[in-house]
């Protein structure tokens, strides 16, 4: 039986096999979920996603299965303790940053409802689909991710950077960044 073809980046990982075939660029329209990956995207800066990913449920046992509302109110208290939580990335500046997204998160979410509406305003409402055929093709930023980057910091948030959204926007389906010989692309197209 011949094996699936994959996106490059997974390697042999099986739970980066398991993300790539069942997350990654999947279109999310959950708030929760949303918050979520910007949460592990900001956390990821100047690491791998392998290494998050693998902190995963880490973090969310950490941060209360990110409950953005929960994680808005943390304290310094909670933010200490996080801060010594070894299951985690311990980046003071990053912890930080997960309260104050938090707090901008609902900002969010009062001014458009969801922030799912708000987010995906940027692409219409739908995927944009790429057709790279190597990942070397694939960018670590757009004009687009620079837009909302930008809109993003202007709203409050941190760990935000133009790099960190497309990451995001790829990691939520905002874009299908599959490449074209991979199983996925077709599955999400």
């Amino acid at each position: 039986m011949k094996e699936k073809q994959r996106c490059e980046w997974t390697s042999d990982d099986p739970l980066m096999i398991k993300y790539h075939d069942n997350e990654w660029g999947k279109p999310v329209h959950n708030d929760k979920k949303l918050f979520e990956f910007l949460l592990l995207e900001g956390f990821q800066a100047g690491l791998s996603w392998r290494t998050i990913l693998h902190k995963r449920e880490n973090f969310r046992k950490a941060f209360d299965n990110f409950d953005f509302n929960k994680i808005a109110k943390y304290n310094k208290r909670k933010i200490n303790s996080l801060l010594k939580d070894e299951g985690i990335i311990r980046n003071k500046l990053k912890v930080n940053a997960a309260v104050t997204n938090a707090k901008a998160f609902l900002k969010v979410r009062d001014e458009f409802g969801t922030f799912d509406k708000y987010i995906w305003s940027f692409v219409n409402y739908k995927p944009v689909v790429n057709k790279f055929k190597s990942l070397k093709e694939i960018p670590a930023r757009t004009v687009l991710s620079d837009l909302i980057s930008k809109d993003l910091k202007k709203r409050g948030f941190k760990f935000v950077g133009s790099t960190i959204i497309y990451a995001h926007m790829q990691a939520t389906g905002m874009v299908n960044d599959h490449t074209v010989n991979c199983f996925r692309y077709k599955e999400l197209k």
